[in-house]
């Protein structure tokens, strides 16, 4: 009996060249070094302002928002771009213009070099976080955050660039990962600062419900939509949730009570005044639930090998005994708050208010 002919090599399918933007650290390095190890990318090319470590990888040094992008991603197939600033502690108008002009000049380059498909990562925040919403949110809920200065409203400009690409370019595939709050070695936001406090702020009448994403299951979600395996608008996390008490139970924290008209009204003249480095809108995602169904990935196979449980407990460990009060980390020989202390310090937010407006009436 004949064995069958080889396929001609002219006729099989040709592995993709993928390209990872803001690939020398953090997450971007992370899924580079996920790339590099597999058999399913003819090349893998590495984009940052600097050189990275990874060896395996091609280098192209060029800053992303650089208009000549395009030239240097002509033989790219496949895009994932995570170059970005999210920084808490950022000047919201250069982090908002960095990420801003990074997206556009990724998005416009990609669509002139005829890349398939460009993989971006924004927030399940963009869902926004409310008091009535439905737990877990569907994949397809609408975008209902408020815009404000602060990440969230990065990401909902993002999304935004996004919506405009698809209609001016309707070859070009885009996959949007919304990740629930992502947490792991060198991850500093809103939530994690959140568990550095002494004590839990919580709204009266209502429960926050707590899902996490690890930065390994985020990279490996990346690595799927990739291959194509998922596309459009893709929820990332854990399964499930953890109800407060289990937090309160786990982290050994407990919660404290506030009127929401006090608590946000008091954090948004905190911010105003540059006592705190994010908007009040923030506070919704600690006091409100926000917990987002992964059905596309599951769908594609796809399991998390973080529980919400494990995720958090990591959490716990990377605190490294930092202090935070109100969004803002206290220096080690001020962080001597007790649980009781922590009441005051939010109390005397106000009091810190008057004396502003004193000062500024003088």
């Amino acid at each position: 009996m004949q064995s069958e002919d080889p396929v001609p090599t002219s006729k099989r399918p040709r592995q993709p060249v993928v390209a990872v933007t803001g690939a020398a650290s953090g997450i971007g390095r992370e899924l580079l070094a996920r790339l590099v190890s597999a058999a399913d990318f003819r090349r893998v090319v590495a984009i940052d302002e600097q050189r990275g470590d990874i060896r395996e990888a091609t280098w192209r040094v060029i800053d992303v928002r650089d208009p000549l992008l395009a030239n240097r991603i002509s033989d790219i197939d496949v895009l994932v771009h995570l170059a970005g600033d999210y920084a808490v502690d950022s000047d919201p108008a250069e982090r908002r213009a960095y990420n801003l002009r990074a997206a556009q000049t990724v998005l416009t380059a990609s669509a002139a070099a005829r890349v398939r498909r460009v993989v971006l990562v924004t927030s399940a925040m963009v869902y926004g976080a409310a008091p009535d919403n439905e737990v877990p949110l569907p994949e397809d809920s609408p975008v209902a955050a408020e815009p404000d200065t602060g990440v969230v409203g990065d990401y909902l400009e993002i999304e935004s660039l996004v919506r405009r690409s698809l209609r001016s370019h309707p070859g070009l595939e885009v996959t949007v990962l919304r990740p629930a709050a992502v947490v792991g070695p060198g991850v500093d936001t809103v939530i994690t600062r959140h568990f550095e406090s002494p004590r839990l702020l919580t709204v009266k009448g209502c429960a926050p419900r707590w899902q996490f994403c690890h930065v390994d299951d985020l990279v490996s979600a990346l690595e799927l939509a990739a291959h194509g395996a998922v596309s459009g608008v893709v929820g990332v996390g854990s399964d499930g949730w953890l109800e407060q008490e289990q937090v309160e139970e786990l982290s050994g924290i407990r919660r404290f009570e506030l009127p929401a008209g006090l608590t946000f009204g008091t954090a948004q003249r905190l911010h105003r005044l540059g006592i705190t480095p994010a908007p009040a809108t923030d506070l919704h995602y600690v006091v409100y639930p926000w917990v987002v169904d992964c059905s596309s990935l599951r769908e594609a196979g796809w399991k998390p090998s973080w529980t919400n449980e494990a995720a958090f407990a990591q959490l716990l460990e990377l605190r490294e005994n930092r202090t935070t009060v109100v969004g803002r980390r206290l220096p080690v020989k001020e962080a001597t708050l007790t649980a009781a202390g922590a009441t005051v310090a939010v109390i005397g937010t106000a009091a810190i208010v008057r004396q502003v407006r004193k000062k500024r009436r003088l």
